[in-house]
């Protein structure tokens, strides 16, 4: 059910623990062991531990541990052997620490700088450094990077090539990077460069050897000045529509390669000056070679041979035996079958099994002629079993004609030819053709009859289909001598139906004909509201003195779907997903179609993937998913359906993570602007993690101002990121420049967002503000107002307000800024009687303009000091009457325009209105005393001036 996948364990892994999974369903459960083609036996090294199938390996180690692994389960009935998995171990060295020599040309010749990379394993990704990390060498198409060997090739040099180069590589598993030390480039000054052609600095092999489904990159680049243009095309045929053409032409990309993909391609590299080709051939693996290994222990030591489909295997120029291993190289869809592994001494032997599946081949037909003899009269069965994947398409032929399905020859869902009451015209020959992608093959079934038996039986309809809870009546008809009785007997799977038992869906009806030679008797079947469970073989057995006939049909009982069986995941890219199931039941109505489904941690649940091919039908039980997103974890169901309804789904596949790509979707809403002066600051949405495709995710900003040519390029490398700053003394405020974002990760660069316009930061105001003016309004405030300047750039966010007395400096003053861009103050807290000086300023957040030119104004003066004197009162009834002395102001005193006038009385408070005072302003009287109402002598009274 599981079997070991190929494990790449990084030899810096602080776990040192590798597993390997293995699952086996079997009565009675099966135990495990493992085994290794390095002759090391799991069960015998303490490191090696079991849990159930899984076998885990701690302290791993390259030398002891290194090579292919195999599960084998075994109970009382049998065993079986898992694939072969590899462990490797991943690991990336240093470069050599030796000074790298300089490399000098002139300007507009070509270079080729050497990586030269450390010892490493699996494969490493190149990218260059130019002078200082994380600063990368961009390709275009002037500059490529083979991820071939690992050079870096520039095809006309320039004087911004000029510098140190570092070369960079990272391991795919375990992502380490180390760098080169760095090679510099000069240009020399002896000369000048002439134009020249464009000779092929690389270019892929003469014969390209790849395996079906897998992704072909054909590197191509050439040097010469001017650069060259690279141009591809197939020969005798067109480069195929998915291939698509990478780093500015230089690589060809051919995804899921296919056998019609394969033939010869050429790479032309030209300039003004001339031009060069090279052809290559692209061929596809004629078949893989199967290995599998047999191993038993015994006194004396076994011998072994093996078994195909229980015939003796016999050594051909593919096919290898050698101590027990079987080696068949180039695999042909002849050699699927059984296999069995025999070791044997004198003692005994002992069987090994396992299958060997193909799983895309073209139809064959074994055997191929294939004898029918049948009885006159009698219902005939051709099969027509080809051995084919995907399954093929079936048609019937007689005589070169078509055969077209009628009430008496009827093709059945297993492509089986049934005729119904045979005939002597139903001799001959027919021709079954089956045919798929990979070709087509006929099979002939010669087909003769035999004379009649004495008595016939006729159980019709021979095939019924009906749902649950409909109703079906089964007629069986005995024809036979008029002398003789027939007795009948119902049976379902072949046990006699008990109808006392099941009277309430089983009905029994009995009914005779005579003719004149022959008595025809015929008994009913009647199943009533039919059950999932009444599906299955109904049989009727005709009796009578001198014969016994038997007859049979087949009751189908339809209904949705059940899950289909474990989902494997076959192989995975970047955007798709090959997937293999095994078919569920189809509760006996076809499956019309099955549907993919997947869920990863960025989906709500599971979602429907789309499928190559689409639909998905039902006679499949291989798909691929396709538009996946790059690096992303998924797990995959499949679904069935049929004309019924749609069943449960299967259970998930294990978690897989589709291969890195180079990234698809730009940053969204690119904008910017603000900033402190000087500076242009871009900002973007970043890319959610589920379109980053890969690791080493970034973002490049590209911006140039308004009316130039060139492209600023800047590397952010953080993927989280969403601002970048650019900071340049020369261009003025609110500078337009054309900014675009783009990304990129370790396999290459991606999209660029729409170009849009961002303005550099505005810097600080210009102008001072205009129409400055100050008025007081008592003795400790003055009111300043003003106007803004002209709009322009550099304009305010808000204004600072500057005082100080007349006598004293303006460095001493006090500051004092609006909350916001506000255009006039109080000054609050002055000295009464006083001068001041005022300036007005802008600011924002560059930084402060020009003040305005001060401006002064006078505080009023204080209020009087001295309290009125000879306050008198005089009371008559509920009235009172006051009196006192002006006052008189000094003359740094402001003038006396009121009084207020006001009386106590505690604990209440009540208003008494005064009036009819010379020079005198009333207001409110209040009078408290201790327990009374009315007034009395005791109040308090004091004088109190408004002015």
């Amino acid at each position: 059910m599981q079997e070991p996948d190929d494990v790449i364990f990084p030899l810096e892994s602080d776990e040192k623990k590798v597993m390997m999974n293995c699952e086996a369903r079997g009565n009675p459960p099966p135990t495990y062991r493992y085994g290794t083609f390095l002759s090391v036996y799991a069960e015998t090294d303490y490191r090696y531990n079991f849990i159930d199938g899984n076998l885990i390996i701690t302290n791993a180690s390259e030398i002891t541990d290194f090579g292919k692994y195999q599960c084998k389960a075994e109970n009382s009935y049998g065993i079986i052997l898992s694939r072969d998995a590899l462990l490797q171990f991943a690991y990336l060295g240093a470069f050599s620490a030796k000074t790298r020599g300089g490399v000098s040309v002139r300007e507009g010749q070509g270079v080729v700088l050497m990586c030269t990379p450390p010892p490493h394993s699996p494969e490493i990704i190149y990218s260059w450094v130019f002078n200082e990390f994380p600063s990368f060498v961009a390709e275009d198409s002037r500059r490529f990077i083979s991820q071939e060997t690992g050079n870096l090739y520039i095809s006309k040099v320039q004087r911004s090539d000029v510098g140190s180069y570092i070369c960079l590589v990272k391991n795919t598993v375990t992502n380490a990077r180390v760098l080169s030390p760095p090679t510099p480039l000069t240009l020399k000054t002896d000369g000048e460069a002439h134009r020249h052609t464009a000779p092929l600095a690389v270019h892929f092999p003469t014969s390209v050897l790849s395996a079906k489904g897998v992704t072909v990159r054909l590197e191509c680049f050439a040097l010469g000045n001017p650069v060259p243009t690279i141009t591809w095309r197939k020969i005798n045929g067109n480069i195929p529509k998915k291939a698509r053409l990478r780093k500015s032409q230089a690589v060809l990309e051919i995804p899921n390669i296919q056998l019609e993909d394969s033939g010869t391609y050429e790479c032309k590299a030209e300039n003004p000056r001339g031009g060069t080709a090279f052809k290559g051939h692209l061929q596809m693996d004629s078949g893989e070679k199967l290995q599998w290994e047999c191993k038993a222990t015994g006194r004396p030591r076994p011998t072994y041979r093996w078994l195909r489909n229980g015939s003796p295997l016999t050594p051909q120029s593919r096919v290898e035996m050698l101590n027990g291993e079987l080696t068949i190289h180039k695999v042909q869809q002849t050699d699927s079958g059984m296999y069995q592994c025999v070791a044997e001494n004198k003692y005994g032997a002992i069987y090994s099994n396992a299958e060997l599946k193909i799983l895309a081949s073209a139809p064959v037909f074994i055997p191929n002629p294939m004898r029918v003899i049948a009885t006159l009269g009698k219902d005939v069965s051709l099969e027509c079993k080809p051995r084919a994947s995907p399954k093929p398409r079936i048609t019937w032929k007689r005589e070169d004609r078509r055969i077209q399905p009628s009430k008496r020859i009827m093709l059945l869902r297993n492509n089986t030819l049934r005729i119904v009451n045979s005939s002597r015209a139903d001799e001959g020959n027919y021709v079954c053709r089956a045919e798929n992608q990979f070709g087509s093959a006929e099979m002939t079934a010669m087909l003769s009859f035999v004379l009649p038996e004495a008595m016939r039986v006729e159980l019709s309809p021979s095939r019924v289909e009906v749902t649950v809870g409909e109703s079906v009546v089964l007629s069986c008809k005995a024809t036979h001598d008029t002398s003789l009785d027939v007795a009948f007997q119902w049976l379902f799977n072949q046990k006699p139906i008990n109808f006392q038992q099941d009277g309430g869906h089983f009905e029994y009806i009995q009914t005779v004909r005579a003719r004149v030679r022959a008595k025809s008797s015929t008994v009913d079947l009647m199943i009533r509201s039919i059950l999932l469970k009444h599906a299955g073989k109904y049989g009727c057995r005709a009796q009578t003195s001198a014969d016994t006939v038997f007859a049979e049909a087949e009751l189908l009982v339809r209904g949705p779907p059940g899950p289909p069986g474990v989902v494997i995941v076959e192989e995975i890219t970047d955007t798709t997903a090959t997937l293999s199931w095994t078919r569920g039941l189809d509760n006996h109505s076809p499956i019309s179609t099955y549907n993919l489904q997947a869920r990863s941690p960025f989906s709500l649940g599971w979602q429907t993937v789309r499928t190559d091919p689409d639909p998905v039908t039902g006679d499949m039980e291989s798909a691929m998913a396709v538009e996946l997103n790059p690096w992303v974890e998924y797990e995959f169901r499949v679904v069935a359906s049929n004309a019924i309804g749609t069943g449960d789904p299967s259970s998930p596949s294990r978690s897989v993570r589709t291969k890195e790509a180079v990234p698809s979707v730009a940053p969204a809403n690119v904008s910017g602007g603000n900033g402190r002066r000087h500076e242009l600051v871009i900002s973007w949405e970043p890319v959610s993690e589920e379109f980053q495709n890969g690791e080493g995710f970034g973002y490049i900003v590209a911006f140039r101002a308004n009316g130039t040519r060139g492209w600023k390029e800047k590397m952010v490398t953080s993927a989280d990121s969403t601002t970048y700053k650019y900071r340049d003394e020369t261009f003025p405020p609110l500078t337009p420049f054309e900014v675009k974002v783009g990304v990129y990760n370790n396999k290459g660069d991606g999209p660029f967002s729409k170009v849009v316009t961002v303005y550099s930061a505005e810097g600080e105001p210009r102008e001072a503000p205009s129409d400055v003016k100050a008025s007081s309004i008592s003795s400790s405030e003055i009111r300043v107002t003003w106007k803004p300047p002209n709009p322009g750039p550099g304009r305010p966010r808000g204004y600072e307000v500057s005082y100080w007395k007349e006598m004293e400096q303006e460095e001493s003053g006090i500051k004092r800024r609006t909350a916001k861009n506000e255009t006039s103050m109080v000054l609050t807290g002055l000295e009464g009687n006083s001068v001041y000086l005022i300036t007005v300023k802008g600011f924002n957040s560059i930084g402060q303009g020009p003040a305005s030119a001060a401006i002064t104004a006078k505080t009023r003066k204080a209020p009087p000091a001295q309290p009125p004197s000879n306050l008198m009162w005089i009371q008559e009834g509920n009235n009172v009457s006051l009196s006192w002395d002006p006052v008189k102001a000094k003359d740094n005193e402001s003038d006396v325009i009121g009084y207020m006038v006001k009386i106590h009385r505690h604990p209440t408070t009540m208003s008494v209105q005064f009036q009819g005072f010379k020079d005198s302003r009333f207001k409110e009287l209040y009078c408290h005393t201790s327990s009374h109402l009315h007034w009395h002598r005791n109040c308090l009274f004091r004088a109190k001036l408004d002015f």
